[in-house]
């Protein structure tokens, strides 16, 4: 065990004690710190690698993690050090933009669980972009791309369109982020219609791109867990007709069910970690049934083992993703999960 997870047991509780959201930017910091003092890898061993290779790229091993913890691309290098196989950053906006107010970020600690409405905080692509070109890592890199909170629907694809082009020289893979719960009507963009001309205009840049610069950036779309049957059939039918290159599910739920007469039940935002696991596998499953055989999904929602990452690449997954899970079981989860893998 390396000394940060071996050190996590006893951090936590202390961490626990802070607000949420400060918790987090003390770790993230710390993290970098002791990344450039080499302490991350310190007793860490040999982690068992799996390598795999999807959208065309060679990922050193099937775990990432997932968009949300670092929104800003700040300590990429540091999460490869941990081993991570991939890293998603963001989401990103054409502007930078503060979130919602705070507090904004919830622990359920008795449903290993975070509720969240953070509102796509982050520093803006442009400044993402600079951390990224300068970046020294093992780990693939995804960037996460969304619309900023002011942009109307009707005018969001100029945002992801101007995304596009500015992260599309550094990044291994692009995620198109239209199903966060906590930008207003942005799950509305999942939508038939709305998605086709979302993602038709976005493949449209790409191939220009791949054209111009001479390397396939792959795009893959984040969906909802929160989607009725005839809408992951629509969802499927355009994702297949449009070629898109992969589908990450699942984001955040705003289905409660699984908390009801918590007292925090009626947080609004999205519900992250053990409530959206079966949900979230459920849909992997939905997906692969009706998306072309080629095209990969990545597996995120509520994996806190090993045995929970499993599941989703037995539903389907070609790749799996942990957030909250981070959270409750700290560094230690990354050696469990890609020991179940290997």
């Amino acid at each position: 065990m390396s000394l940060v997870a071996s050190l996590y047991p006893a951090l936590k509780p202390w961490l626990f004690k802070m607000d949420a959201e400060r918790a987090h930017e003390w770790t993230t910091r710390m993290m970098r710190i002791a990344n450039g003092f080499g302490l991350l890898t310190a007793g860490q061993g040999r982690l068992p690698q799996t390598p795999v290779s999807c959208l065309g790229l060679h990922f050193p091993n099937a775990l990432g993690l997932a968009a949300g913890m670092d929104k800003s691309a700040s300590a990429v290098a540091a999460w490869s050090a941990l081993g991570f196989g991939f890293v998603e950053v963001g989401t990103l906006t054409p502007r930078p933009q503060p979130g919602n107010p705070k507090p904004r970020l919830f622990r359920l600690p008795e449903h290993e669980a975070l509720i969240n409405r953070m509102g796509f905080n982050n520093v803006g692509i442009h400044a993402a972009v600079k951390r990224l070109e300068k970046r020294r890592c093992k780990a693939v890199v995804g960037v996460n791309i969304g619309k900023n909170f002011d942009t109307p629907n009707e005018a969001a694809v100029n945002d992801y369109l101007y995304c596009l082009k500015v992260a599309y020289p550094v990044a291994d893979y692009i995620a198109v982020n239209i199903s966060s719960p906590n930008t207003k009507g942005l799950r509305d963009l999942q939508a038939e219609e709305s998605i086709r001309q979302l993602l038709g205009a976005l493949k449209k840049e790409q191939s220009i791109l791949q054209k111009d610069s001479g390397k396939k950036v792959p795009m893959l779309v984040k969906i909802a867990p929160d989607l009725e049957a005839a809408q992951i059939e629509a969802l499927a039918r355009v994702f297949n007709e449009l070629a898109v290159d992969g589908v990450i599910a699942t984001n955040t739920t705003i289905n409660r069910a699984a908390i009801a007469g918590h007292r925090l039940e009626n947080e609004t935002g999205g519900l992250s970690g053990t409530p959206v696991k079966a949900r979230s596998t459920q849909v992997i499953q939905a997906f692969r049934e009706r998306l072309h055989e080629s095209t990969p999904i990545i597996g995120v929602g509520g994996i806190l083992s090993g045995a929970d990452a499993q599941e989703k690449l037995q539903a389907g997954a070609a790749l799996v993703q942990v957030y909250s899970g981070l959270v409750y079981r700290g560094p230690g989860l990354v050696r469990d999960v890609l020991t179940a893998l290997a």
